[in-house]
């Protein structure tokens, strides 16, 4: 049997289709942009030597169900979905990276849960605590894969605040349906608001999304040595540093 080492990634682009997202005052679309960074971030990581699945490579919309399966069916090490977040005011900005809770962080957290969740006709869950569901959820959250989630969700953070240091919104938590329903380690990254003008702005610069895609590449290979390490085994990623200068 072969070890169980880390080589498997699922992107998943957000969005797709008649559903586009969010989008920013000049027009810039959630749905191209991020299919662009995470084609970027694919690039990166292949030619490090790790295998990229991608849930979608074109315009087109993918149901909830879709995108899980994807990445289940592939038994990938790691699902990061890449998002842009929008706001009801044009303040906001910044990069945020999430992993799943049935409670988000804040009330910020939880109407970007449900942004997001809205996009598959689907609302933040909301249980109640003698709901059997929610106890199964919430033990599938807690033992499946938690504690690798939040350490891959830091790591992703910490690369990003490199990229821009003062628009770090930090790690939070919430319950996007996509992370609830994948059997690995799962992120959902916000790389801006597109509703902010200098955010949008700065996103539509090629040289921008590629120091995105860079700090996520950067992350990955963190997180991939760890993972290895922990179950003693040697990394088969390549020893070429990630980020362009």
């Amino acid at each position: 049997m072969s070890p169980d080492r880390f080589d498997r990634v699922v992107l998943d682009a957000g969005h797709g289709g008649h559903d586009e997202g969010a989008k920013g005052p000049s027009g810039l679309k959630e749905k191209e942009l991020v299919l662009d960074v995470a084609k970027r971030l694919a690039t990166r990581l292949r030619k490090r030597g790790i295998e990229v699945i991608m849930t979608r490579t074109t315009d087109e919309f993918l149901s909830l169900e879709a995108r899980t399966s994807v990445a289940n069916d592939a038994h990938a090490d790691l699902f990061l979905s890449i998002h842009a977040n929008a706001s009801p005011s044009r303040k906001p900005r910044g990069i945020e990276t999430y992993f799943a809770s049935l409670d988000a962080s804040d009330e910020d957290a939880r109407a970007t849960a449900e942004r997001e969740n809205s996009a598959f006709g689907a609302a933040a869950p909301d249980f109640g605590n003698d709901d059997p569901l929610a106890v199964i959820l919430g033990d599938l959250i807690e033992s499946q894969h938690l504690q690798e989630s939040s350490e891959f969700a830091k790591l992703a953070q910490s690369q990003l605040s490199g990229v821009a240091p003062a628009r770090s919104r930090g790690v939070k938590q919430a319950p996007f349906v996509v992370l609830m329903g994948v059997r690995m380690p799962a992120s959902l990254v916000e790389i801006g608001f597109l509703t902010n003008p200098d955010d949008e702005k700065g996103l539509r610069r090629k040289r921008e999304r590629e120091k995105v895609a860079g700090a996520l590449a950067d992350a990955v290979i963190s997180f991939a040595k760890r993972y290895d390490a922990r179950r003693g085994v040697a990394s088969a990623i390549s020893r070429d540093h990630a980020r362009t200068k």
